[in-house]
C-alpha cells in the first residue's frame, strides 16, 4: 500500500503502479526497491531510505524502468 514519505509516496514489492514515458501512460509491477545508490543502464541512480528509487518491470514488454515515488502512481485494485 502506497503512503506518504518525505520525498514522495512509499510502494513494496508486488505493488501495480502507473508512470508517464516518452510513449505515454505505462504500467507495471515493482521488483525492486533501492535505499543506496546505484548504477542502472550505465547512469548513477540516486536514492536513500527516505527517497528510495523502485525498478518496474512492464506490463506489455520486457523493459525494466527505475523512478523515484514522485513518478508513480498506485493502480492499486485496478488491473
Amino acid at each position: 500500500m502506497a503512503e506518504a514519505g518525505k520525498m514522495g509516496k512509499k510502494f513494496n514489492i508486488g505493488d501495480h503502479v502507473s508512470w508517464n514515458s516518452e510513449a505515454g501512460q505505462v504500467s507495471g509491477t515493482i521488483t525492486a526497491i533501492h535505499m543506496r545508490d546505484f548504477s542502472y543502464k550505465g547512469h548513477m541512480r540516486h536514492a536513500t531510505e527516505d527517497d528510495p528509487q523502485y525498478e518496474i518491470k512492464s506490463d506489455k514488454t520486457d523493459h525494466i524502468a527505475a523512478h523515484k515515488g514522485g513518478a508513480l502512481k498506485s493502480l492499486a485494485g485496478k488491473r
